[in-house]
């Protein structure tokens, strides 16, 4: 048994002993992170340069794109410096700052996805009001709430994970996930994590997701009131990306929080933990700009090379 007190690090087995291997996982990485680094980048850029592009929908995507781009980078930099290293250590001190950060970004995506759903029911079932209710003070509290419950939410799960008692300092993953670590509890590990899925089912899931699902049966109550027409496609190309990205958050979550313990690290694990904490950062920009007009109209005028007027 062992304490905070006894462990300076923790051993991570999501990377192979092989120089070889670790190279490619290097070079996967890194791509990887530059790709999602750009994309996140250019559309918060984007939205802050264009003045069109300053309304409520906009300021949630830039706020997910910031979530994105922590969530990214807390997993990510130090995985490609244990590649290129070929070293599987992380100190403890960094393992508790990757489970604070992890989380603190993850559940802020999933409120922010959650008041990007408010905010979509309000613009299509409730036009008239839009810019009333949605103005510059309720976006803010919004995004303060998402922000301030994510807070919350990570000093209950994190303090309760690192007052344990460890069994051993050796995690099945190439970053410290807090299911990894509930796995080496000496303290009845079983109830420990099934109490953590429990409330993090009660507390989080269960009610924003409820939430996105209704506002969204009234969201499509309403669209399908309106005649086929540029209005209705407008209104679905700016609710799918929406509702892609969320089910790509909660698949993803879920199967990484409810998948069984094992004892040795296998590829399909490895594969969920990569889906989990590294394709919503990538897929999320490239999802929100695929359909999205706009943004695909105001990075076109940002890249233009600027043509000097002909000589009359």
């Amino acid at each position: 048994m062992l304490n905070a007190s006894d462990i300076s690090a923790f051993i991570l087995l999501g990377f192979p002993d092989q120089v070889e291997k670790n190279m490619l996982y290097f070079i996967l990485y890194l791509v990887i992170y530059i790709t999602s680094l750009i994309a996140n980048v250019l559309i918060i850029l984007v939205v802050f340069l264009h003045h069109p592009l300053h309304t409520p929908m906009y300021f949630f995507l830039v706020n997910l794109s910031i979530t994105d781009l922590g969530s990214i980078s807390v997993t990510i930099p130090k995985a490609m410096i244990n590649a290129f290293l070929n070293s599987r250590e992380i100190s403890y001190s960094g393992c508790v700052a990757q489970v604070y950060s992890l989380l603190f970004f993850a559940m802020s995506d999933f409120f922010l996805l959650t008041g990007m759903a408010y905010d979509r029911y309000i613009a299509i079932c409730d036009p008239l009001h839009y810019e009333i209710i949605m103005g510059r003070k309720t976006c803010l509290q919004l995004a303060v709430i998402a922000w301030i419950s994510a807070v919350l939410y990570l000093a209950l799960h994190t303090c309760g994970t690192f007052v344990i008692n460890f069994c051993s300092n050796v995690l099945n993953d190439f970053f410290c996930d807090v299911s990894q670590l509930l796995k080496l509890s000496c303290d009845n590990s079983y109830l420990i994590e099934v109490g953590f899925i429990l409330f993090s089912l009660i507390s989080v899931l269960f009610p924003c997701f409820g939430f996105i699902i209704i506002s969204y049966v009234h969201i499509f109550k309403s669209v399908f009131r309106i005649p086929p027409s540029q209005r209705q496609n407008k209104a679905f190309s700016t609710c799918i990306p929406h509702l892609i990205v969320v089910s790509l958050f909660v698949c993803t979550a879920s199967v990484n929080l409810l998948k069984p313990p094992s004892f040795s690290p296998s590829n399909v694990e490895t594969v969920i933990t990569i889906l989990y904490s590294v394709v919503p950062s990538l897929i999320n920009p490239i999802v929100y700009t695929m359909r999205n007009r706009e943004i695909q109209a105001s990075l076109c005028n940002m890249f233009k090379p600027a043509i000097p007027p002909r000589n009359q």
